[in-house]
């Protein structure tokens, strides 16, 4: 069985603790339909996929089987990041009968949910694929699923905003409000935190302006307009990095990609992604 060994560490630290709670609300106190089957019966499986997709999930799938029963045996045909096509097969198992069934459900539930994101993700890449802006994902995941999520998002080749609350300031109006203004928060947390980035959400092109005299790193453009936009990478001037965000679609993406931002940051990535048609056969 190949191992997650290639997962960033913000993947890896969950991947056993999430994979052992999908199991426990899966399995509870045991398979009874399982133990239908012989114990010591053998069997083997495909997982095919039923539609185009990028997958996504290989390291989730083989924890659920190392949990249940590191004997099954499983080889993949593709790999994380890859194009797979209609009836596809993803990956053979070969094991206990019992182990293979008592698996099946957590194991497609992990690898549609995340081939589903990774899909979305480079659909999205695919329109800016010509410029030089990032797609960034954000904190609108599936809750207990955000490190698995976030490693998706980097297969359909966007990218990773902050994963969570811990690992870089992102000051809003409300935070600003609280603070007494954009250059007091912008200094607290430079003060209470050197190191790590400092990001300002603005609604206009003065609150920019005070953004940029107060030193922050990245300034989220919200809701701007492409023509205020234009402004406001003119008035940036490469003195910090700039992020578009708020109701970009697929129609307007491109758009707002040639203001020269260099990001756009998009909860659809994780939030409305559709899972990927999957099915197990036995036998």
């Amino acid at each position: 069985m190949s191992q997650a060994n290639t997962l960033p560490a913000y993947a890896q630290q969950d991947l056993e603790i999430t994979v052992k709670r999908a199991l426990q609300e899966d399995i509870g106190d045991g398979d009874i339909t399982a133990r239908l089957i012989p114990a010591e019966q053998q069997a083997t499986a495909r997982v095919i996929t039923r539609e185009a997709a990028i997958l996504c999930g290989q390291a989730w799938v083989n924890e659920v089987f190392r949990q249940i029963d590191p004997n099954v045996q499983i080889k993949w045909h593709a790999e994380d990041g890859a194009q797979v096509e209609a009836n596809q097969t993803l990956f053979e198992l070969s094991g206990l009968a019992r182990s293979l069934l008592t698996g099946e459900r957590a194991a497609l539930n992990f690898l549609q949910l995340l081939s589903g994101t990774a899909t979305t993700c480079q659909r999205y890449a695919n329109i800016v694929k010509a410029t030089k802006v990032k797609l960034l994902d954000t904190r609108k995941t599936i809750p207990g699923l955000r490190n698995a999520q976030k490693y998706a998002v980097t297969q359909g080749g966007c990218y990773n905003h902050r994963i969570g609350l811990y690992d870089a300031f992102l000051i809003k109006e409300n935070h600003i409000a609280a603070c007494g203004g954009i250059a007091q928060a912008i200094a607290t947390a430079k003060e209470q935190e050197p190191n790590k980035p400092v990001e300002v959400e603005v609604e206009n092109l003065d609150e920019l302006t005070q953004a940029l005299d107060a030193g922050a790193d990245i300034v989220m453009l919200d809701n701007f307009t492409e023509s205020l936009m234009k402004e406001a990478v003119v008035l940036n001037s490469g003195k910090a990095k700039l992020e578009a965000s708020g109701g970009i679609t697929t129609d307007t993406l491109l758009m707002y990609a040639n203001t020269g931002v260099d990001y756009i940051s998009i909860g659809v990535l994780t939030k409305d992604c559709r899972a990927v048609d999957l099915s197990m056969r036995v036998g």
